[in-house]
């Protein structure tokens, strides 16, 4: 199966501390990147506070869920905006260099996080310190002991229990300083907790705009974004599932611009933001159909040509054009018309090979002009067919 990942970027060290080589699938597309930088047309304003937790009441309200670390795909009544926090993906010398920078006593990056109104702390950024601290002092990680190892000679063979006194207690009262952004979980809120949460999103491990989104305005939009992005044919198309939610984003493109791509306007994280908090609860939301148009689409797809059908020019998944052939595709489906899978090739070979669709798709993407032309291309290729 094709890599799904297009991986063309560089990405600075995680922290001083944290500098071992991050796994490329870490790492943020060119896209990513500029979605991030790009900014919003209306600035809005946020009410913050700080407030200093030491490590161990940090452990004990983790152990207690005061403070949670969702995790996408594990529904949790408790949280107001499930599932956000992508899995764990620090390696052991990171945690290893962690732990000692806390008993050298060095100073140490804070975390963010988001009060709900049951008083709860969601974590937004520093769950790979959080669970390291949490991993250590319960003595595991992975079934194994959590002794020091990828760290200096007085250090090294250490648990939390062989700590010396001294030691233990110079962990356990340091102090992390927390950034706490309170919400109501309405759409502005959730909005202005995004844009001044990008600002503070940085690192070898930087979540991805679509990880933010998911964060915050997680509800039954998401999680039928994520019943779509699980669908069979849609998978053999894509490849294996993305660590960084890059598959469920796309798929979040293509119903968003099947819907409404006549108010498509950059920034694209911004348009996607407010087709989320608008369709949030899916009230106004014909589900069915666009499950049945998204599914039909990827069988047509399969049978058309599989994944190779989506990387005409390589390896990588060209996720611009897969998204106009994909709303052009259901647009087709959606008019009446029957269409074979033979004729679903010959539209998808067209528009691949039309110069200009060649050219908004590949520098520049989410430039207005660009996405409208590539799906107006697109659908009356497809209509055509």
């Amino acid at each position: 199966m094709a890599e799904a990942e297009d991986i063309d970027s560089d990405v600075d060290e995680d922290t001083a501390l944290d500098s071992f080589p991050a796994d490329p699938t870490d790492q943020l597309t060119s896209e990513e990147e500029s979605d991030l930088v790009d900014a919003e047309p209306i600035a809005l304003s946020v009410s913050y506070s700080g407030q200093d937790f030491d490590v161990d009441g940090l452990v004990r309200r983790l152990i207690s869920k005061d403070i949670l670390i969702p995790t996408f795909g594990h529904e949790d009544d408790r949280i107001s905006s499930a599932g956000f926090q992508r899995s764990f993906v620090w390696v052991r010398p990171q945690m290893d260099r962690f732990v000692e920078s806390l008993l050298l006593g060095y100073p140490i990056p804070g975390i963010f996080l988001v009060r709900q109104a049951d008083r709860r702390y969601l974590v937004l950024d520093g769950q790979q310190r959080l669970k390291t601290l949490q991993y250590f002092r319960d003595g595991l990680y992975e079934g194994k002991e959590f002794s020091l190892k990828n760290v200096a000679d007085e250090f090294r063979g250490l648990t939390y229990k062989t700590l010396t006194e001294e030691q233990r207690r110079l962990l356990d009262d340091t102090f992390l300083q927390a950034t706490i952004v309170a919400t109501d979980g309405t759409p502005a809120s959730l909005e202005a907790i995004y844009q001044i949460f990008e600002r503070l999103n940085s690192g070898g491990t930087q979540l991805t705009p679509h990880e933010i989104r998911v964060a915050l305005f997680a509800g039954p939009l998401i999680d039928f974004v994520e019943k779509l992005n699980k669908n069979e044919q849609w998978r053999e198309l894509y490849g294996k599932r993305s660590p960084r939610l890059r598959d469920q984003e796309l798929v979040l493109r293509i119903i968003a611009l099947y819907n409404d791509s006549a108010a498509y306007r950059r920034p694209l994280k911004s348009f996607l933001n407010t087709f989320a908090a608008r369709n949030r609860d899916l009230e106004y939301y014909a589900t069915d159909t666009i499950t049945s148009l998204f599914a039909s689409a990827s069988q047509l797809l399969v049978d058309a040509g599989g994944g190779d059908i989506l990387r005409p020019r390589g390896s990588q998944l060209n996720v611009a054009l897969t998204e106009a052939i994909f709303v052009g595709l259901m647009r087709r489906i959606d008019s009446g018309d029957d269409i074979t899978s033979d004729q679903v090739a010959a539209a998808v070979e067209a528009i691949s090979r039309n110069p200009e669709v060649e050219s908004v798709t590949s520098k520049a993407t989410a430039d207005e002009d660009k996405v409208r032309t590539r799906i107006d291309i697109a659908s009356r290729i497809f209509t055509d067919a």
